[in-house]
């Protein structure tokens, strides 16, 4: 049953995930530090399934909730991928498709939203995809500071090729799931 709480433990994560992009953005530009970046965008990563496992847990499920969480991991890779790129340690064949496909399900989620058609499930595809870029990101980040770039550089390629394919694939699928909402919104 999906409530319609806000302060419930697991909006408490999503949130403080939300303000740990924040503390990314002030740790990558303004200390400069590469290496602690890179571990910011692993342990938001990380805590990513915490907040859906309490929720189901606890049975805290709310509207609220399934709109914060994947906003933090979308809000979360696109920083990432953009502060990469400024900084130069996430390659422009990954960062650029893989920001084209956040930019193209930002309007997606809007057109649904101006439509009043809700959000989109989240799918399993889609999930699995966030948790190999949120291992590749971190990874590409580790190896241009020099933590052990004989084995960060393999994994971040790796990780974020397969992870660049499953992103788009899931991009195809909730097109998919949008324009049926569509359609099944249109019938009497």
């Amino acid at each position: 049953m999906t409530e319609s709480r806000i302060v419930t433990v697991p909006n408490v994560v999503s949130f403080v995930r939300l303000l740990g992009v924040g503390v990314f953005w002030w740790v990558l530009l303004g200390l400069e530090d590469v290496t602690l970046a890179a571990w910011f965008v692993f342990i938001i990563g990380w805590t990513d399934w915490i907040d859906g496992y309490l929720a189901r847990r606890l049975d805290q499920v709310s509207r609220l909730g399934k709109i914060l969480d994947p906003v933090a991991d979308r809000l979360m890779i696109f920083s990432a991928l953009v502060g990469g790129l400024i900084v130069g340690v996430v390659p422009a064949a990954i960062g650029v498709p893989l920001l084209a496909r956040e930019a193209l399900m930002v309007v997606v989620a809007l057109v649904l939203f101006m439509r009043g058609l809700g959000t989109l499930e989240v799918r399993y595809v889609g999930k699995v995809a966030t948790f190999l870029l949120y291992g590749s990101i971190p990874a590409f980040y580790l190896a241009s500071a020099g933590v052990l770039p004989g084995l960060m550089r393999p994994t971040a390629w790796v990780t974020g090729v397969a992870g660049l394919v499953l992103y788009w694939y899931s991009a195809l699928l909730y097109i998919g799931d949008a324009r049926m909402s569509g359609l099944e919104s249109r019938r009497p």
